[in-house]
């Protein structure tokens, strides 16, 4: 027996073409930007460097910078 390979047509709307086409140039850019990044070690490993870095952004708590910082001192990589 051997294998035989038949095409098949599905029929989608413009609209709906468009939408996957759309998705997939997402797909596409996003995994990129992970593929690139995701293993990179981030470019200090001095916790007083990164916790001055989020204070100084203004958007984070108090609490949620303790909680970074605590976080950082029993991370492997920051010490």
């Amino acid at each position: 027996m051997g294998n035989k390979v038949t095409m098949q047509t599905v029929t989608i709307s413009k609209k709906e073409y468009e939408e996957l086409v759309e998705k997939k140039l997402r797909y596409e850019y996003l995994y990129q930007i992970i593929e690139g990044d995701i293993f990179s070690p981030p470019p200090t490993n001095d916790i007083k460097e990164v916790i001055k870095a989020f204070k100084k952004t203004g958007l984070y708590n108090q609490k949620f910078i303790g909680s970074l910082e605590k976080g950082l001192k029993i991370s492997p990589y920051f010490k």
